[in-house]
């Protein structure tokens, strides 16, 4: 496509008859079996379809100013994909959308995921259908937010966090040590005498 689509009807006018049929046939699917609080449109430069924020503030972790992407479908130069970002981290759902599209007898050609394909004749669409059935919104932020949160930082005070300072000063003060000059031999014999003489008395007047 040597413009970019501004809306998916664009992205779907520019394809070859038969690409164009097999994603249309994947809309449809899609459309009937989705969260309704799921949108579509155009979502780096393929047929998006996100969570908006207005449902989900935050957006996409990687560039909050994206709705968080939930799938989408797109003509690659070799074959054509379907995204389906709640297979992206291994879990319950993925495995029931590989283990449901293995049983349907198709061949699976499978990233983390994306899944690839040449003709609709080659994707299980009542699979498809049964997948995103299977996940809410709800269901899709939960396990979103679960693969991306950081883990969570020990309070300043915790002993492991005082170990840690201790270690950084004492490491420190050792190499400030370490790295002063060594006096030298005679400088060292004068400090001795120095220090071996007797306090001198003060006269009574």
């Amino acid at each position: 496509m040597a413009k970019k689509p501004q809306t998916v009807r664009d992205y779907l006018d520019a394809l070859p008859p038969e690409r164009r049929d097999a994603l249309e046939t994947l809309r449809k699917v899609f459309h009937a079996n989705l969260d309704a609080g799921i949108k579509e449109g155009i979502q780096y430069g393929m047929i998006g379809y996100f969570i908006p924020h207005e449902r989900y503030p935050a957006g996409y972790h990687c560039d909050p100013a994206q709705p968080l992407p939930f799938a989408g479908l797109a003509s690659q130069k070799q074959h054509l994909s379907m995204y389906l970002m709640g297979c992206y981290p291994d879990g319950p759902w993925k495995e029931r959308f590989v283990k449901a599209w293995k049983a349907s007898g198709k061949k699976l050609d499978m990233g983390a995921a994306c899944v690839r394909f040449t003709s609709i004749e080659q994707v299980p669409l009542e699979v498809v259908a049964q997948s995103l059935r299977d996940m809410s919104v709800d269901a899709y932020i939960a396990q979103y937010e679960a693969a991306v949160r950081p883990p969570s930082k020990k309070p300043a005070g915790s002993s492991s966090s005082r170990t840690k300072a201790t270690g950084r000063k004492s490491g420190v003060a050792k190499t400030a040590a370490s790295k002063a000059p060594a006096k030298s031999p005679r400088e060292n014999v004068a400090r001795s005498k120095a220090s071996s003489k007797p306090p001198s008395r003060r006269t009574r007047s």
